[in-house]
């Protein structure tokens, strides 16, 4: 099947007619609209493949009924799992965006050559990204993802080019 990416975590159930309550993580609106296809990691590796048949926002998270799921027992052990989607169902990006996954892991210069860290995770908590890099000495940097800060992106190298403004690196 490929490669597998998180789209959202179930944190529990919602009413009785088998909807369930979903912690996006995802940019991507359509991920659960009606028709498609979600996977469901179970503990033991497991990945049974969930038809969305219902989708509507309540409260800041997304509810989400499944084809043949009708009742509330019927989802109750979804629980604490991820929600995935293969790599065949990625899309086409437009330029300078990426995926978290081809972004985290990667190294991170400095415009003058120097190894800054190891990209770490991705917060997204308004206006842009915020790449967390982990150095091997010293605390995190937050670095913003933006133009003027970060210059170069090579996906294929695994390498991110960084021009750190003003207390950036204190």
């Amino acid at each position: 099947m490929g490669d597998m990416f998180n789209v959202g975590k179930i944190v529990n159930t919602h009413g009785v007619k088998g909807e369930v309550k979903v912690k996006r993580m995802t940019d991507f609106d359509d991920r659960f609209e009606s028709g498609n296809t979600l996977f469901l990691e179970k503990g033991n590796g497991e990945l049974p493949a969930l038809e969305i048949d219902g989708h509507r926002i309540h409260k800041g998270f997304d509810l989400v009924h499944f084809e043949g799921y009708d009742n509330i027992n019927d989802v109750e052990y979804f629980k604490g799992f991820y929600l995935k989607i293969g790599e065949d169902q990625l899309t086409e990006l437009e330029e300078n965006a990426y995926y978290y996954h081809e972004i985290i892991g990667s190294s991170a210069y400095l415009t003058s050559g120097e190894k800054l860290g190891i990209i770490k995770e991705i917060w997204s908590p308004g206006a842009n990204d915020v790449w967390v890099v982990k150095r091997e000495k010293g605390n995190d940097v937050l670095v913003p993802y933006i133009a003027d800060v970060v210059t170069e992106v090579d996906v294929s190298a695994r390498k991110v080019v960084i021009e750190p403004m003003e207390g950036l690196l204190d």
